[in-house]
């Protein structure tokens, strides 16, 4: 991989990662633009791994929150009294959502790999949860804040999150709309899906790292899966930012109308065989 094509798929790693697009999605097409075999393991490996930057510009963003709710957590393992606390349950709950996607992609890996990356599916998957995410943006009428969360509402979401091992649904998007449809304001379940993606993502990421080295090493090289990583952290912290202000005083409308665009775009080039679908 060159070094302008690893920077640019870290601009669209840190880009789309926390937005309800579906950074895998896009990485999927960007990387069938650029020529590149998408089903080649070397570039899922490097699809995963980069990843962690996006993510640690997260855990950097959310660094206070994060720290109060792990602190709270771990007194509450040792006293009693720490229990009665909101962040000490919070960080239960946090752990019960991250438990499903952990299973499930763990056991679907071979498949997301390989017969989900196709851009039919990405397609598909990008119009049809569109509808979905219209649905849970219009029709949710409660509007619940982040202390009225309790593991049940977490192992929802964590559920739905499961869906967005099929690349064209988005991370965000699922937890997001599953997490509306439980009655929580926009600006809660965006931060929800954000703790919620940090675990599973590390994990992905690391477990890639250790697992499929070889493949990068003798494929699309260490030093492109490391510029790709950093400049997906960079933007990925301008992603962040960005998202929590336009979810503060917009609804989902723009990211259902583009991703119902994109998705006939790519339907269009498969259908008149400008692409290919893997």
């Amino acid at each position: 991989m060159e070094w302008w094509q690893a920077i640019i798929l870290g601009i669209v790693e840190g880009v789309t990662e926390f937005l309800p697009v579906s950074s895998t999605g896009h990485l999927t097409i960007v990387e069938k633009l650029m020529g590149m075999r998408i089903n080649d393991p070397s570039l899922t490996a490097f699809t995963a791994i980069i990843q962690i930057g996006a993510i640690a510009a997260a855990i950097i963003y959310f660094r206070d929150d994060i720290w109060r709710v792990m602190s709270a957590w771990w007194r509450g393992l040792w006293w009693k009294r720490a229990r009665r606390q909101f962040d000490y349950k919070y960080g239960w709950a946090i752990i019960i959502g991250s438990l499903p996607i952990a299973a499930i992609g763990y056991a679907l890996k071979n498949e997301v790999e390989t017969v989900l990356r196709s851009l039919w599916f990405v397609a598909f998957a990008l119009i049809g949860w569109s509808l979905v995410m219209w649905l849970a943006d219009k029709c949710s009428a409660v509007r619940r804040g982040e202390r009225q969360t309790t593991w049940r509402d977490t192992l929802a979401i964590g559920l739905g999150q499961c869906l967005a091992l099929i690349p064209g649904v988005s991370r965000s998007g699922a937890t997001i709309s599953v997490g509306l449809f439980r009655g929580f304001d926009r600006v809660t379940v965006t931060k929800l899906s954000f703790f919620l993606g940090i675990p599973a993502l590390v994990a992905a990421g690391l477990l890639e790292a250790m697992t499929a080295y070889k493949y990068i090493g003798g494929g699309v090289g260490w030093v492109s899966t490391i510029l790709a990583t950093a400049v997906a952290f960079a933007v990925g912290y301008w992603s962040i930012a960005w998202l929590l202000k336009f979810v503060a005083r917009n609804d989902f409308s723009l990211f259902i109308r583009y991703r119902i665009g994109l998705g006939v775009i790519i339907m269009l080039l498969l259908m008149t065989g400008a692409i290919t679908a893997i």
